[in-house]
């Protein structure tokens, strides 16, 4: 079962990865090579000797698995190459299921790099002995079940949640507040190297060795220390906790399995009264049409509501956290650009979402530009009074005041280009998402693994950016005294770049449309 697994998962790799998506696939797979070094290297090569190279990899190995936990919240998911819905018609135990998935999960870029990152351990048992050695390999693919179970657990989990109708945006708040506690951990964890590699905090040291992402280093130490008992002890430690994962992990395959599931919001009891004709303040044309779709979509869809109210919640949320760094209150002012920008960032592919149902729009004349400027209109709609709202409040309830020439005049950049590249990104390079019955509204495609859609939306953060250099040059140059006019300009320049950022690109997004829309149909329709 899992040899059967981990080959269609190659082969769905191998088939995918091609054009744009294999190029950032490559560029993820790089990037992660050099973090992975890095972390090899800082394990490796200090003065302490194995028992520092140890406490280094424990602290490592701890910000490698927050990294896999929380990871997927930011990039919409976990790595839903392989579906679970599609076996499950076959004659196969959730456990056994279970296991064949963990296999195939292992096949991809991030599993690879964090092999690699965690090999850095058997660097440090070399000196020790072959018997050594041997703990620190059980050790390393124990430390990597690790990671990947605790991963899957938490996304199916989390996915279960938004599942229910109750628990979908509980599920969402929830997910967001999960996600935003890697940024204090990891920012501790990076302040406490010195401590760790200088040993001058033993109870810092014995707390990161209680982790679980200590038991592979407890292991190798002990082995290397003769005391054998305690490193088989912390192995099997390990061999125990990636057992129960794999239950907890199999009964959440059997819950995904049987419920129904649903992407809709409640339906409302009752019915509405013929008679009285339901007002709307959008335009009676294709454009107010698909508006008014677009925005009904947003609000009872599960997976794009999930999406919406994450970035939201971190937006807000992010900037909080600088209220306990060196930034002050000043960074919470500047929430509403990360609002913008998380929006932008989680919604890049407005036709995946809708799946092979972009036949409609490529089958009518002429509808492939009301479809595009309608979706503008709907993401700005939704995200613009948000964003809009905490530029005009924060900065003066943090008494930022100073903040507001450049909140109020990157706000309106970021928006229209967020409106105008997220069209254009959804066109350019969409990919399949999973659809249909008892989905995971967290669930990822199968174009790449994490790290490419990492890259992918890094990329479109840069596009994002480019729009607002222009108004930072006027800000710096008012702030800076050399042109004073120029904070008073920035503002209405900085709407009128933001106008015509989604003017162009969504021009050039529904003309992109006309003439590739059978390519796109044809990724849309790959079966997920």
């Amino acid at each position: 079962m899992v040899g059967v697994l981990i080959d269609m998962k190659v082969r769905v790799l191998r088939n995918s990865l091609r054009g744009k998506a294999g190029v950032s696939f490559a560029i993820g797979g790089v990037v992660g090579l050099i973090a992975a070094i890095v972390g090899v290297v800082l394990i490796a090569v200090h003065d302490g000797g194995l028992t520092v190279g140890t406490d280094i990899a424990s602290a490592i190995f701890a910000v490698w698995m927050l990294g896999w936990l929380f990871g997927p919240i930011f990039t919409g998911g976990g790595d839903e190459t392989l579906r679970p819905e599609n076996f499950a018609l076959l004659p196969v135990r959730p456990h056994q299921l279970a296991v064949g998935l963990l296999g195939a999960s292992l096949v991809g870029v991030s599993p690879t790099v964090t092999l690699l990152l965690f090999s850095g351990l058997l660097l440090v048992a070399i000196p020790a002995g072959l018997l050594t050695v041997v703990v620190a390999m059980v050790a390393v693919a124990a430390q990597l079940a690790l990671v990947v179970l605790l991963s899957r657990v938490v996304i199916a989990g989390v996915g279960a949640v938004l599942g229910s109708r109750r628990g979908k945006d509980l599920g969402v708040l929830l997910g967001a507040l999960v996600g935003l506690a890697y940024l204090p951990a990891r920012a501790v964890l990076e302040q406490l190297g010195p401590i760790i590699v200088g040993q001058s905090s033993p109870a810092l040291t014995a707390t990161l060795r209680a982790l679980p992402s200590g038991w592979g280093p407890n292991a190798v130490a002990a082995a290397a220390a003769h005391d054998w008992l305690p490193a088989v002890g912390w192995l099997l430690a390990l061999g125990v906790l990636d057992a129960l994962l794999v239950v907890a992990w199999s009964r959440l395959l059997v819950r995904r399995l049987t419920s129904g599931g649903s992407t809709a919001g409640p339906r409302r009891s009752g019915r509405r009264d013929a008679r009285a004709p339901r007002r709307s303040l959008l335009p009676d044309s294709p454009l107010g049409a698909v508006i008014g779709k677009e925005l009904t979509l947003w609000r009872r869809d599960a997976q794009r509501r999930t999406m919406m109210l994450v970035s939201i919640i971190i937006g807000l949320l992010l900037p909080a956290f600088s209220l306990t760094q060196s930034v002050g209150p000043s960074g919470m002012a500047f929430a509403a650009l990360w609002i913008v920008v998380f929006a932008t960032m989680q919604v890049s592919n407005l036709y995946g979402m809708d799946g092979s149902a972009v036949w409609q729009t490529l089958t009518t004349p002429g509808a492939a530009r009301a479809d595009v400027r309608g979706r503008q209109w709907a993401w700005a709609l939704i995200v613009g009074p948000m964003a809009v709202l905490a530029a005009l409040v924060l900065p003066g309830v943090t008494g930022a005041t100073s903040s507001y020439p450049w909140v109020l005049a990157l706000v309106p950049a970021l928006l229209g280009a967020g409106a105008g590249t997220v069209l254009l990104a959804s066109v350019e390079s969409p990919y399949a998402m999973p659809s249909g019955k008892g989905r995971n509204p967290l669930g990822a495609s199968n174009s790449g693994g994490g790290l490419a859609h990492i890259m992918r939306r890094m990329l479109l953060v840069l596009v994002q950016l480019a729009v607002a250099v222009p108004v930072l040059i006027l800000l710096v140059l008012g702030s800076t005294g050399v042109l004073p006019a120029a904070t008073w300009i920035a503002t209405p320049f900085g709407v009128a770049c933001g106008i015509g950022a989604a003017w162009w690109w969504g021009r050039r997004a529904y003309r992109r449309l006309e003439l590739r829309g059978p390519e796109v149909l044809a990724v849309l329709r790959v079966s997920v």
